[in-house]
């Protein structure tokens, strides 16, 4: 991206006609990158917002607010403690350098008189906020760095404040083109002649806070090729210099994943209109990452909930294949202890005796020959009578694994099928509830309750879909919470649609004593079918019923029901009638 010295500089043009003489009223840290000021000025609130994560570091105002925590982190409250009720005189940056120095003057929160400064170093990895007073003394900082940590400078309470060093040349100490140019070769110990470096990357190399991205994006606003000569160094250096100059004739121009500054031919009659075109860009990036990180982190938690049942269940279908052979042992004790009168004390491998459940055709039953036949015989009773049991405990075992992995499965369509934060977290709840370290410790003790704040918490389950079709309207659950309640609140004679076997939603027809016509039936279906794990195919076999024939067994998980009396129909999916 090219937040680069340039974006700053620009920013910090915009800043000083919005915040200068404003009153510093509030300050928040939301997470451990980011501090917001509110700042009271001109009868106008901002948030000045300041974020140093290492890929959307920046400085701008913005208007999406975020949830703070509950308690303030100790930055914000040594923040709060000189900075509070102060008035910020001034606010610059240093020539294009990443780095912005905010002025406070008045008296703190705590009735001092407290000039401060605020520098915000906006480096990558090594952006930070220190908090300095008027003889550069550091009183804290966002971040601690020192020098036994690899870092060139101490950046801790007590140490003296040292700006970053950089080698790179200031764009300023240029009078012209021809110096512009001049100073881009001597710089890089290159001639005209041999100078086969893009334009892009040898401005970069020189220039302090001018990115390639900036100037290859000029280069194409130019329509000049990213080729370093004597012609493309003046319009490029024209170019710079009028885009620092200006304050209402640019923009920000968005292109695929990147952005940059762009001159207009027109003025824009919004002062502070890059501010919040960054803030909307960042704001936007930075949910959608969020998403697909929190989307994928709770996909991954999932599946390793069901490669574990999965295992679990391979284990129990062994454990009942080896019950298959419990009665061929009932036989063999049964024919060992008939003819004990016949079978000799002798210690054997094996014995051949007849088997009168079939035809008295003979049977060889193998031996320990370190006991006696009878011993075998008692041996064989108690392997039988242990795999029955067995079989019983499985049995119950895999129906509740099984299930289980039904509702996992039908969680994880719930993930694939969520658009929003909000969503993933009802989805999180639901999940949690059922499957968090706590709750199988607690649940084997049967001593699993929830507080009462847990269950207002798990009531928070958002909104269901709501259409109109027909005339009828139609709820279409986004959550296994959304399917019981939208299932529970439904009239009895309310339709109920369900992709036949297959994850997916629950839809309910409010019928509102109407009946609807087949045709309503087929697009309602259709929407279910939309609303499944089946979407992609071309037909898709939907059940449906009245409500009150759409029972929730007992102890079941949310989502899950049983249903009688319904109609089935094939359908293409579709998302609106």
């Amino acid at each position: 991206m090219a937040f680069d010295g340039l974006m700053t500089y620009k920013i910090i043009q915009q800043l000083k006609t919005s915040i200068i003489g404003g009153k510093v009223d509030k300050i928040y840290e939301p997470n451990e990158n980011e501090i917001i000021l509110g700042i009271y000025n001109n009868s106008s609130n901002y948030a000045l917002n300041m974020i140093t994560t290492s890929n959307h570091y920046r400085i701008c105002l913005t208007t999406h607010a975020k949830p703070n925590p509950n308690f303030a982190p100790n930055f914000c409250m040594v923040l709060r403690k000189y900075l509070l009720n102060t008035k910020i005189i001034n606010i610059e940056t240093l020539d294009l350098e990443r780095l912005v120095v905010i002025e406070f003057e008045g008296h703190n929160k705590s009735g001092d008189f407290s000039p401060k400064k605020l520098i915000i170093e906006l480096m990558g990895k090594h952006s930070n906020i220190i908090l300095i007073n008027e003889n550069n003394q550091i009183i804290d900082a966002l971040k601690h760095f020192d020098t036994n940590t690899n870092s060139y400078r101490d950046i801790l309470p007590n140490h003296i404040y040292t700006f970053p060093i950089s080698n790179k040349l200031n764009f300023f100490n240029n009078n012209d083109n021809e110096s512009f140019f001049n100073t881009i070769l001597t710089y890089n110990s290159i001639s005209l002649e041999n100078a086969d470096l893009s334009l892009s990357k040898l401005i970069s190399n020189t220039y302090t806070g001018i990115s390639k991205q900036s100037i290859f994006y000029f280069c194409k606003e130019l329509n000049i090729p990213d080729s370093f000569s004597k012609e493309n160094c003046s319009k490029i250096y024209d170019y710079i210099n009028q885009l620092l100059k200006e304050n209402q004739n640019i923009k920000i121009e968005f292109v695929e994943k990147d952005y940059y500054l762009k001159l207009l031919s027109t003025p824009i009659e919004d002062n502070l209109s890059i501010l919040f075109q960054l803030d909307d860009y960042y704001s936007n990036k930075e949910y959608n990452e969020n998403f697909i990180t929190y989307r994928t982190n709770l996909s991954k938690l999932i599946l390793q909930h069901v490669k574990r049942l999965t295992n679990k269940l391979n284990t129990i279908n062994e454990k009942l294949n080896e019950c298959k052979n419990m009665d061929i042992y009932q036989l063999y004790g049964e024919l060992i202890t008939n003819n004990l009168y016949r079978i000799s004390s002798e210690h054997k491998d094996t014995i051949e005796i007849e088997n009168y459940y079939d035809n008295n055709n003979i049977i060889t039953i193998p031996l320990d020959k370190s006991i006696t036949p009878a011993e075998n015989a008692k041996r064989y009773f108690k392997k039988y009578s242990k795999l029955k049991n067995a079989k019983q405990i499985v049995e119950l075992q895999k129906v509740s694994v099984e299930e289980d992995i039904t509702y996992l499965e039908s969680i994880i369509y719930e993930l694939q099928s969520a658009k929003t934060i909000s969503e993933i977290d009802s989805i999180y709840n639901e999940f949690s509830e059922n499957y968090s370290t706590t709750h199988y410790q607690n649940k084997k003790k049967n001593k699993f309750k929830k507080s009462k704040q847990d269950k207002k918490h798990t009531l928070n389950i958002g909104e269901p879909i709501k259409l109109t079709v027909d005339g009828f309207t139609i709820l279409i659950g986004k959550n296994n919470h959304q399917n019981d309640y939208i299932t529970k609140q439904a009239s009895p004679d309310d339709i109920w649609f369900h992709a036949k076997e297959i994850q997916g939603s629950h839809v309910i027809l409010k019928t509102e004593n109407k009946i609807p016509s087949q045709e309503t039936i087929n697009t309602i279906a259709s929407i279910a079918a939309f609303h499944s794990k089946a979407k992609e195919s071309s037909n898709v076999s939907v059940d449906y019923t009245n409500i009150k024939y759409v029972k929730k067994p007992s102890k079941a998980k949310p989502g899950m029901v049983i249903y009688t009396n319904y109609k089935n129909v094939i359908v293409k999916p579709k998302e609106m009638p």
